[in-house]
């Protein structure tokens, strides 16, 4: 997302940096809501840096939440005996859910006439699914047994006695002793209910939270604060995956809270909480009914730029800002120049924001409407979805069993043996180790997502598109030949450069389409496109992607698993779905 905003208002930027009347319009804005019951003059004027740290906290306490999630609830969910197959199952309900109520969500938000804005409310509801979440996840085994569940089931052996584990007699066969699904019944349900408020929020909970930053910045500086948005991000999920990576069991703070899992949760919680209040509490949002009565107090948008250039007067607001009578004429071309080169660009621009703001102007999408956009498409946008869509298979595959094939394949553990046994020690110190290769990708990430602009400058968009996934494909290929723990530290920036990618490339090409009015292109001519559409909802279908990406995952990897019989198969899948994506990629359209 950072990447359409910068790359389709840069020269909006410029332009608005410099142009007397845009800072004109601004400034009667500021003026105008200074003078209200509230204050709200902060909307219409330049944030200082804190200020844009503040709005970005909430990016980072979500990183770090979705840091631990993807980094522990797979682990948790096959240590209470859920099986590969349906520990994958259980990571589609979130995204199932997601791809209907996310829309539904954002229509809320857009209406929403609660005094207290209409971002925050969402952003707030949504961060209490997130707490309930870090409470369920690493607690529910623990509130399934004081709800009556057995817990672990052990034969008299020799194994289970020479660790002073509970040898009572049960009836379980001495090949299958530990973990029975049947005895965690109540553990699996909160578990897998935690899993999935955290999931659906965390993912859900950006959207609002990236609005509220774009509607409290004035249109030059939102590329700035995106850029931060999304630094914040990369840098919550680095330290957010580091805090899993440690041994806290070894701390005064692990033994007070009761092992790894319940200490890395606890800190998360106490973060997340720490940066939501950050967040809500630095500015106040206008209400809806303000806005709906007010033109001055609505977003600087497209056409209150047109209706302030039908004006007469226009000059005026030029005369005041030059200092010599003989700027009249470079006002007056600087206002040509405006209306030829400002607009166009502008437009797309504005378009962009309706995706995340839904202008008053322009009612939201329906879902009806949308997902009839999702099959009636331009080939070119096709084609760009599609490789989107393989590109997320292959990420998400990844990112929520990556910790799992550490623990197995590269430190030979076993999830499901009984407490405080050698093999159940090894999986936990490999989860704990592939917890600091996914903070490098988070880390990789970042960095990468700061030169994407550049490299395409060097090397053009098609082969920075390809070669993103083509590297990361060829990293998760060594990296599941070999499994090694210098291959786990390495071959994670891969995913780090493929999770840049995802968030830059797609929407930066979505933008040029309608930039440019683009969707085809016959001889070297441009072809006319015969459908209506929207930038905000090309956008939403690519982002929506994501959702249907991990149903499929979810759905698929466990049975690969179960019949390749090695949790490798994760990467052989990544392999193969970044290989597909970039052949897909080759027929995009790159305007």
């Amino acid at each position: 997302m950072v990447g359409v905003t910068a790359d389709s208002s840069q020269a909006a930027q410029l332009s608005s940096a410099k142009n007397p009347m845009i800072k004109y319009m601004l400034k009667q804005r500021e003026n105008h809501a200074r003078d209200q019951d509230a204050d709200y003059s902060h909307v219409f004027r330049r944030k200082t840096r804190f200020e844009l740290f503040r709005l970005s906290a909430i990016a980072m306490a979500i990183e770090f939440a979705y840091a631990a999630e993807t980094s522990f609830v797979s682990p948790i969910l096959l240590q209470i005996g859920i099986d590969h197959k349906h520990m994958t199952m259980a990571w589609g309900l979130s995204p199932l859910i997601g791809f209907f109520v996310s829309p539904l969500l954002g229509s809320i938000s857009d209406r929403c006439k609660l005094r207290w804005g209409r971002r925050r409310p969402i952003i707030s509801l949504l961060s209490l699914g997130i707490l309930c979440g870090l409470v369920l996840v690493p607690y529910g085994k623990d509130l399934g047994v004081w709800l009556g569940d057995v817990g672990y089931n052990y034969t008299t052996t020799a194994t289970g006695q020479e660790h002073g584990l509970d040898t009572t007699p049960s009836v379980v066969p001495e090949e299958e002793e530990g973990a029975w699904p049947v005895n965690f019944k109540f553990a699996a349900i909160l578990t897998i209910l935690g899993m999935v408020l955290l999931d659906f929020d965390a993912d859900t909970c950006q959207t609002p939270a990236r609005t509220y930053l774009l509607d409290m910045c004035v249109p030059e500086e939102q590329p700035k604060a995106l850029t931060m948005f999304t630094l914040f991000a990369g840098f919550g999920g680095t330290i957010g995956y580091a805090i899993g990576g440690i041994d806290w069991e070894t701390t005064h703070i692990g033994a007070f809270l009761g092992g790894n899992i319940p200490t890395v949760f606890s800190l998360v919680t106490i973060i997340f909480v720490v940066c939501y209040l950050i967040t809500v509490t630095t500015f106040r949002e206008i209400p809806l009914q303000l806005i709906e009565n007010d033109e001055l107090l609505r977003p600087l948008s497209e056409a209150a730029i047109k209706k302030e250039l039908k004006k007469n007067n226009n000059a005026i607001y030029y005369i005041q800002e030059m200092k010599m009578a003989d700027d009249l004429k470079a006002a007056n071309n600087a206002m040509q120049s405006y209306q030829n080169s400002y607009l166009p660009s502008i437009t797309a621009k504005s378009k962009l924001q309706d995706v995340e703001t839904q202008s008053e102007a322009e009612p939201p999408v329906s879902l009806s409407a949308y997902l009839k956009s999702i099959f009636i498409m331009p080939y070119s946008m096709r084609m760009l979805a599609l490789t989107n869509l393989f590109c997320w298979m292959g990420h998400v595959t990844y990112c929520l069993y990556f910790t799992d094939f550490v623990g197995e394949a590269v430190f030979h553990g076993n999830p499901t043996a009984p407490p405080n046994s050698p093999a159940l020690l090894l999986y936990e110190e490999g989860v704990r180790f592939g917890c600091w290769g996914m903070s490098i990708y988070a880390f990789s990430c970042s960095i990468y997502s700061l030169s994407v602009t550049k490299l395409m400058k060097w090397f053009g968009t098609k082969a920075v598109y390809i070669s993103g996934m083509i590297y990361y494909g060829v990293g998760m290929l060594i990296l599941g030949l070999w499994p090694t723990k210098w291959g786990v530290l390495v071959f994670s920036t891969s995913a780090g450069i493929l999770y840049g990618t995802l968030f830059t490339m797609p929407f930066i090409l979505v933008a040029n389409y309608h930039a440019k009015n683009c969707f085809s292109v016959r001889n070297g001519e441009t072809v006319p496109l015969k459908q209506a559409r929207g930038l905000g909802t090309d956008v939403a279908i690519i982002s929506s992607m994501v959702f249907i990406a991990q149903l499929i995952v979810s759905v698929s990897v466990g049975p690969l698993v179960a019949w390749m019989e090695t949790t490798c198969a994760i990467l052989y899948a990544s392999t193969f779905l970044s290989f597909t994506a970039a052949i897909a990629a080759m027929f995009v359209l790159y305007v």
